[in-house]
């Protein structure tokens, strides 16, 4: 079993669906960031 880390994630960034880039930084100190990462889209 995977352990669990607590406090921050680390900054990454991902393209969004025009490709631009995102970084979660870009939302760090806003109330909440939800993050959904879909299995079958690839």
């Amino acid at each position: 079993m995977a352990q669990i880390r607590s406090g921050p994630a680390p900054d990454f960034s991902l393209a969004d669906t025009q490709g631009r880039a995102v970084r979660l930084s870009d939302y760090r100190g806003r109330r909440h960031v939800v993050l959904v990462f879909n299995r079958g889209f690839v």
